[in-house]
Order: C-alpha cells, then structure tokens, then sequence
C-alpha cells in the first residue's frame, strides 16, 4: 500500500506532496484493475537519487573474451618467460639446419617439426624434453616473435591448435603433466617440507599446463564460433576428455587431485591458477554452458512427460532494470521533473478513497492545464499531464481508443503528441515472472479448506472437492493453472516407488552423458574435492587475511626476488590481486558448473554434492566474501593492459616507469571488472541453489545475520545480481520480525516486483506453517538418507569407497560420522547469542571456521571442532571412515552389497519359521 493509506484521515502538509504522488499511483494501479488486466503494471523506472552509478551494462555468460581468456592465463611476473620461449624455439630450429621462422615454413615441414619436438618429449635428460615443450608453447602462443599486430597472432594460435592436436600434442602433454605430479608427491620430495615457495619451483608445470590450457580454450572458442575448420577437431576433442586417459582418471578428477594434494601440503608448488582455470575450461567444454543446459532440461523434460521451459532466467533478466532498491513515485517524479510546482495543485486532494472524484479532477485539469498552457503558464496541469505520461507505456493495446478517450474527453491537443520520435524504451506490461505453484501447497490449500468447512481431511487425495463453497472452486482451478511439476520431483518421485517396491518398481537404464561419467569419477573422494575447492576459494576471498592462510595460493605469483623499486612493487600488488581475482572467477564458475549439470542429470546427485559444500561451511564463506564494499570490489581493475599478453610481447614496449604507468581502470571504458561481476553472480547462484527449498539452510541465512550483508549487494546496479539477492532476501523475509520489514519496505518493494510470485507463499508476513519451528537434523537427515541409498543402489563400489576413506594421495578418506556432521550443522544454527547469535559474523572476520570455507577468527574453536567432527582436520579430511551402523543411522541398512551366510539350522527350519514368523504374524499395515 502507498503511503499515507490511514483512510478519512486528512494528509499533513509536511508530506501532502508524497500523499499526492501515490494517490496518483494508486489510481493508476485501479484502472488497470478497473480495465480487466492480467497483471499489474511495474515501475521499471527504478531512479533512486542515493544509487551507485548508472546501471551495468555488464552481459553474463558462460566465460569472458577469448583475448581476456588467454591473457588472464599469464601472470605478469612471468612476462620474462616469454622470451625463454623463443630462445628455445630458435635453439632448436638451428638443431633442424632450419631458419627460426615459423611462417616460413611449409605445411609438410611444420608437421615434420612438430612430430620431432613430441618424440623429443619422451627422452629422459628433463632439459631436452622441456626444451621441446617451450618450443611447442611458443607455437601454441601463436608465434607473436614473428606478427606486428594482436590479429596475427591469434590466427596463428588457431593455425597451430589444430596441427598439434591433430598429431596428438594433447595427449603428450597430458603423459608430461602426470610425470610431474609423480615427480612432485614422490617420497622424496614430500619428505623435505618445501618452504617459501615461488615462481621458480614451478617452472615446468606452468609450461604443460599452459599448452593444454591454450588448446582446450581455443577449441572451446572455436565451437562456440561454429566454426568449420574445427567441427570435427572439436568433437574429436570433447569425446576425448569425456573418457578415461591411459590411467583410468578423468583429466577433470587428475585437475581436482592436483587441488587436493596442493591444499593438503603434500605439492605447495602446483600453479593454482592455472589448475583451476583448466578444470574450468576442460569441465566446461566435456559438460557444456548455458546453451546446452537449457537444451538439456527440456529433453529430460520431455521425456517424462513435463512440458519444456518458456521461461529462461537469463533472458528475461536482460529486459530488467536495475534497482536500489526501487523507489517510489515522489521520489522518481522529483528526480526526473525537478523543477515543477505540480505538488500544490495536488494538495486539494485529500482522501485515499476517492478514486473517481480523483479522476474527475485529473481530467478537468488537464483541459484547463492545456489553456493555461497556451498562455505561458506551466503550473500543476503539465505535472499531472506527465504523471499520467508515465504510466502510459503499461497500456493493453486493445483497451488504447477507450483509454485515450477518458484520458480525453474534451478532444483537447495532447502534449505527449512528440513521443513517438524517443527511442521506445521496452516495458512489460505485466509481472516479468509467471507464477508458480507445487503439488504440496495445493494439497496444504485443499486440506486447510476441508478441515475449515467441512472437518475432515483426505490423505493423498488431490481434487476432490465435494462440499466445499464455489470460490474454493475457483482458487483450486487457479493453482492447478499455475502448478509446476520439476523434473526434480519426478526424479524424486522415481526414488520413492523404487524405495517403497524395489522389486515392482523397474528402473531405467543408466545413461553415461557427461555428467554421469563425472558423477561416477568423482563419487568415490567428492567430500575432499569440495573441501579442498573451498579452501582455495577462501583463501583467494579478498576478505581473507593472509596471517591465517593456510595455503599459498601466491606461489606462481611471488617472484625469486623482491621487487626494489615502486613500480615493480606496484606491479606486483596488482598482479597479486589479478591473481586472487582470476582464482574467484575460475572457482565460483566450476562449482556452479557442477552443481547445475548434476541437478539436471539427477536430483540426488546434486543434492549429494550440496550437503558437503554445506557441511564444509561453504555458506558462511559465501557471506563472508560479500561482507566488503562490494560496489569497490565490482569496480576495481587489477590490471595492466600493456602488460596482458599478447599486447606486451608484441610491438614496441613502454618503460613502465613514472607516467607511463597506467591503470586499467584509466584505459577501459567499462565502470566495472567484468570478472569480478561474473563471480558475484556465480557465488550468489550457488548460494541460492544450496538453499532453496532447504529451511534449516534458510535458517543458516538468518542466524549468520546475511540481511545486512546482501543488503549491501543491491547497491550494484545490475538487474542479474540484484535478482539473486532479491531471491536469498525473500528466502528469509518472513524469519527477520516485522520490525524488520516495516523498515525496509523499499527492499520489499523490490522482491515483490522482480522475483517470482509463488502462490500460497506468504513470504511477506511469516504467518504460514512453514515459519514455525522445525527439527533442523531431521530435515538434513532425512534428505542424507535418501541421498545415500541412492548412491548404494546405483553406485555400491564407489559409495563404499567414499563412505571407506577411499582418498587420493595422501588425504586419507573423506566419510564422516553422519551424526556428527549434523550434530555440527545444528552447533552452527546455535552459535552466538541466542536465535540470532553473533556466530562470529558480526563483523568482517568471524564467519565459519579457519578452513573448508570458514573464516578467521571469532568462533574458530568452536566451528574447527565442528570441522573435526566430520573428518575434518585442520580443515581437510582425515582418515575417519563412514561406519556401517553410521550407514543405518542414514535410513538403510549398508548390508544390501553384502553376502550373508545362513546357519544350517535356519535352511533346515526355515518352513518352521516362514509359518510362524511370517504367515500366522498378524500385520498392521496402517501402523506399518
């Protein structure tokens, strides 16, 4: 309701002109009701006088620029790097008796060269082989010693992808990567505890994973192109990553191994940067992005009968306008028409519930306002005239002859005749979302009127709706109208008659799509890759402090000696954050990757994957990343441009020195960091995704005080993040008091008009079921135990192996004491003080624990403990195994798998015992 609704009240003078202003509004929301529309109209002119900046006009997909892309790859520490490159490039072309010009040569000679360098990568003297893999990285780079412009260099990228993929450079550098992981967790090397590590120590693993890099992206950047030269390569390529190397591992579980060894100390000198940025590109390219996805879940929908998506949140997000929060119709109208004196024309109107006699006035003064017009005088009437000019984009069209007519009764000239030379601005003339409604709330609204009027209740039973009045009726055609059925409930559905009659129920075949391929290779340690992706994350969260860290995500950074001058020390604390930046970026996308592909491909799956991101503290971490000057973080530009590559190899280079030293920020024309917009979204979508539907997660949300926090987020002016943000506010509205939402009705404002409208859900209010207390561990039980026996009935080897300390390296297992992980979850809904505690997130450094994505400070030995009762140690997994009556703690028994032996006694009376046992045992199967 406007404000000022208290009706027969008359309007202080102090606030006549806000009263005014949304009595005009209020009568414009009635004729719309008045004229039969569907929907009502939305202030898409959301103008607040205290925003940050104008709106973003950043586009969100699946990765940035290819020139972005590659150049994030190279920190700028290792631009003398680029030079050892060429040197062994031209070292070994005059070991061929051949001139150092890669463009001169000949196609036959090239792919003569190319097989010489992959045989030379097999010999055992570790120089020569990697001498030969600088050789191959600069043919990879596109050979920029030889080009004078960017363009140049990039086709002969393109070039010499598809040569040394074709002749298998792929899979040799892959042989060459597993060495040095070898290398690197032998017994001798872990037995010296390596100590200050820099850029050095990773010199050669840098090298590999660069060259894989470069292919895998430039592949990636071609199919998305369609283009034809790399049809079949790209094809060839994504099956090849979709399998098993010669190992049996999948690249993409080798890349999570990496992780975990570097976050257990067992290899602080891999390049996390790098590893991440591959597993990204590598997941991303075998799964597929956004396209596929979408294409993806109408196919499974289809198939069970569910009709396709219409909606695509994306897309309708690119038609929003930003808003913080919205603001309302005085506050819009001050802004646009700051010079008017409309307001003392409106004041005579002094009553809420005087629509007509309203309108009558609106009309009579436009004729008059028209005249005075003519005369020189722009008094009340042009404000009004405009006010009204606002509201007509939200016209139906076919309702237009009878709106001009009442605008117009007198025929009068119209002053908003020019308007159509102004750009057409795109307003919808309804809400941007079709509402939903589930099956449960149907059943709830149908149970609720049975009890009321007729006293009784039908179990099970969904459209029977014999003695119930007819506006009953009319409410269950209307859900029934709006009810969605996801293609997760039908998965879960599934579950449940394969739970209730195994034998009965048959099941399909499983199908090896890329994400079930994954699922299965990463089942067995999933606990430890989550874990040791968050620690990374946390350690990369630019609101970490470096004193706690217990990982050096800087190691490919930090050169062997420090810099002396300004410059360089300056060169280096942008590169430093570049490079936390990149890490975000790359982290937050392969998460959300995960859990997007998993949830399409199987419910359980994703909700497997969920709980350990919730049980290794994922949420708090989230919270504590956006606990900072989030518009500062959006805006900061951590980059060189004339030190990105290609630009600072190719051309004649500046002396960055004094004025020439520049910012990004001062040579781009974006307000923002497009990577750092990219994984603020991508951390709020995984936030929402983890708590969704989940009230004890919602709770998480509440106790760890997230209002303020996300608050703080809708400053950005980007319709897509502020969405998200919306969505986790309106997730917990109805759990913040009322105190809360009377003081933030803008906010309110804000969910109601850009988040989709579930009916029965009464969000605003707090008054439904739902709201009240609930057993936490129930509910996170409950969903544990459906989740593992799906996991033991299609997956008993590998469930056994995650639930038995089956572990990589030297990590030990990932199972955890099932009653410990909730009982730890339930210690975090009651840290602090009471129902709303402190928990440590009152302030910037005290969200979570010190690792698996924790924070730092306060509560750090209550929440460590938590981690420990998990399996968790020091933040990673220890060696304590899921127990098989932990497994019956689940909700199944554990011995399905399990040969069991019967005695002779039993065979020999088992007739006896089926007759006494069985056929003379009397059932309750309503008990039951």
């Amino acid at each position: 309701m406007p404000r000022g609704h208290s009706s027969n009240q008359p309007m202080n003078n102090s606030r006549a002109g806000t009263g005014s202003a949304d009595i005009l509004s209020f009568v414009a929301l009635l004729k719309n009701f008045q004229q039969g529309r569907p929907s009502i109209p939305l202030d898409t002119h959301d103008v607040d006088a205290n925003c940050d900046g104008p709106d973003l006009d950043f586009v969100y997909s699946d990765v940035d620029s290819y020139q972005n892309e590659i150049a994030e790859l190279y920190s700028y520490t290792e631009y003398c790097e680029f030079q050892s490159n060429v040197k062994a490039f031209e070292d070994q072309m005059e070991l061929y008796d051949l001139p150092p010009n890669w463009q001169k040569q000949d196609s036959p000679s090239q792919r003569s060269i190319v097989m010489k360098l992959i045989d030379q990568l097999e010999v055992s003297n570790r120089t020569l082989r990697m001498q030969a893999a600088r050789c191959i990285l600069y043919l990879a780079q596109g050979c920029w010693a030889e080009v004078q412009s960017d363009e140049e260099q990039h086709q002969n990228t393109r070039d010499n992808v598809i040569v040394l993929y074709d002749l298998g450079v792929f899979s040799s550098f892959i042989d060459l990567l597993n060495m040095e992981i070898e290398s690197a967790c032998s017994p001798d090397i872990v037995a010296v505890k390596i100590t200050n590590v820099t850029l050095v120590d990773s010199t050669d693993i840098r090298v590999i994973l660069s060259v894989l890099y470069i292919i895998t992206e430039t592949i990636r950047d071609e199919r998305e192109k369609a283009s034809e030269d790399y049809k079949d390569l790209a094809e060839s390529f994504v099956q090849e990553i979709n399998s098993p190397l010669t190992d049996g591992e999948l690249l993409a579980v080798k890349l999570l191994g990496m992780i975990t060894r570097f976050c257990s100390g067992a290899a602080p000198q891999f390049p996390m940067k790098k590893v991440v940025l591959l597993l990204w590109k590598v997941s991303l390219l075998g799964l597929g992005g956004m396209d596929v996805l979408k294409n993806l879940k109408n196919e499974y929908r289809l198939k069970v009968g569910l009709d396709p998506i219409k909606e695509d949140t994306l897309e309708v997000t690119k038609c929003m306008r930003a808003s913080s929060p919205p603001a309302t119709a005085t506050d819009i109208l001050e802004n646009q028409y700051p010079k008017r004196s409309f307001k003392r024309s409106l004041m005579k109107q002094r009553f809420l519930d005087e629509p007509e006699q309203i309108d009558m006035e609106m009309s009579g003064n436009e004729g008059s306002g028209n005249a005075n017009n003519a005369s020189g005088n722009n008094g009340g009437s042009n404000g009004e005239e405009e006010l009204l000019q606002y509201y007509r984009p939200f016209d139906d069209p076919s309702s237009s002859a009878s709106n001009t007519a009442t605008a117009n009764p007198n025929n009068q000239p119209s002053l908003t005749a020019p308007l159509p030379a102004v750009p057409p601005v795109q307003i919808t003339a309804r809400l941007p979302w079709t509402p939903k409604v589930r099956q449960k709330d149907i059943d709830q609204f149908l149970d609720i009127s049975r009890n009321k009027f007729i006293g009784y209740s039908l179990i099970g039973d969904h459209e029977s709706l014999a003695g119930l009045p007819q506006p009953i009726h009319e409410g269950f055609k209307t859900l029934q109208r709006h009810m969605y059925m996801s293609l997760a409930d039908m998965q879960i559905k599934k579950e449940e008659d394969i739970a209730r009659n195994p034998i009965s129920t048959h099941e399909d075949e499983i199908k090896l799509t890329p994400a079930e391929i994954l699922y299965q290779a990463i089942l067995p340690n999933l606990p430890q890759y989550m874990i040791a992706l968050l620690k990374v994350l946390l350690a990369a969260s630019p609101t970490s402090k470096s004193k706690t860290e217990s990982i050096n995500i800087m190691a490919d950074v930090l050169p062997k000696k420090m810099p002396l001058t300004a410059t360089q020390s300056t060169k280096l604390t942008v590169d430093m954050g570049r490079h936390k930046e990149i890490i975000v970026k790359a982290v937050s996308a392969i998460i959300l990757l995960y859990l997007k592909h998993f949830k399409i491909n199987h419910v359980y799956q994703f909700e497997f994957m969920s709980q350990h991101l919730v049980f290794a503290n994922c949420i708090p971490l989230v919270l504590k990343f956006f606990n900072q000057t989030i518009t500062e973080y959006v805006n900061t530009k951590n980059n060189i441009p004339l030190l990105d590559f290609p630009s600072c190899v190719i051309g004649e280079q500046p002396d960055l020195s004094g004025d020439s030293f520049v910012y990004g920020a001062d040579m781009s024309d974006k307000p923002y960091s497009w990577r750092n917009v990219f994984s603020c979204i991508n951390l709020l979508r995984i936030l929402n995704k983890l708590i969704k539907w989940k009230h004890s997660r919602v709770m998480m949300l509440v106790v760890f005080k997230s209002a303020p926090i996300l608050k703080k987020t809708l400053k950005v002016r980007h319709a897509m993040m502020q969405l998200y943000v919306l969505k986790l506010l309106k997730m917990q509205t109805k759990y913040l008091g009322r105190q809360w939402r009377k003081s933030n009705m803008k906010t309110m404002s804000a969910i109601y008009s850009k988040v989709r409208h579930r009916l029965n859900d009464d969000w605003a209010f707090g008054n439904d079921l739902e709201s009240r207390p609930w057993d936490f561990q129930a509910e996170e039980c409950t969903l544990r135990a459906c989740v593992d026996r799906f996991n033991l009935r299609r997956y008993p080897e590998a469930t056994q192996k995650c639930g038995a300390g089956g572990g990589s390296g030297n990590n030990g297992g990932g199972g955890t004491a099932a009653q410990n992980a909730e009982n730890s979850q339930q210690s975090n809904m009651n840290a602090g003080n009471g129902y709303g505690g402190n928990n440590g997130g009152a302030d910037s450094n005290g969200y979570g624990g010190n690792n698996g994505g924790g924070g730092n400070n306060s509560g750090n030995n209550q929440q460590q403990q938590q981690l420990n009762d998990y399996g968790v140690e020091g933040g990673f997994p220890s060696d304590e195994i899921l127990t098989h009556s932990d497994f019956a703690f689940f909700g199944h028994s554990g011995w399905w798998d399990r040969k069991v032996e019967l005695t002779d006694y039993f065979k020999a009376n088992y007739a006896v015992w089926l007759e006494e046992e069985v056929y003379n045992s009397q059932i309750d199967w309503d008990a039951l």
